[in-house]
């Protein structure tokens, strides 16, 4: 399963219901996307030190962009950007998703729901 940023960011925020579904999983994937996504949200180097730690300690694969993948997200953006809003990074993310098909684990269904062919497993973060 592809984990994205979301579900990562709920972790880290100690949310145990995503603590649970990424532990469930014996091999986890993240999308270069999501890393780079939350290493931009992040307040400081600690913040991104501590976020790149805790991928080597939960053993997730980092999933690579590629030709095919940056191809399928310009289709997705050209076929869904003016309908449904799509954009880049979820494109991107949809993309990886379908090139390596694997379901992709979101709190974020509505950014993907107009992807065809696209597996979701819809994640719910707990309200603080």
């Amino acid at each position: 399963m592809i984990f994205d940023s979301d579900v990562l960011i709920a972790v880290s925020r100690g949310d145990r219901e995503a603590g649970v579904l990424v532990d469930s999983d014996p091999s986890p994937f993240v999308s270069i996307v999501s890393v780079i996504e939350i290493l931009q949200g992040a307040k400081s180097k600690a913040d991104m030190e501590a976020f790149q730690r805790s991928l080597r300690d939960s053993d997730f694969e980092v999933l690579g962009l590629s030709a095919a993948i940056g191809d399928l997200a310009a289709a997705l953006i050209e076929d869904h950007a003016l309908s449904s809003g799509i954009e880049l990074g979820d494109a991107l993310i949809a993309a990886t998703a379908l090139e390596t098909g694997h379901v992709l684990a979101t709190a974020n269904v509505r950014h993907f729901r107009s992807v065809p062919r696209l597996e979701l497993k819809p994640f719910r973060p707990r309200r603080s």
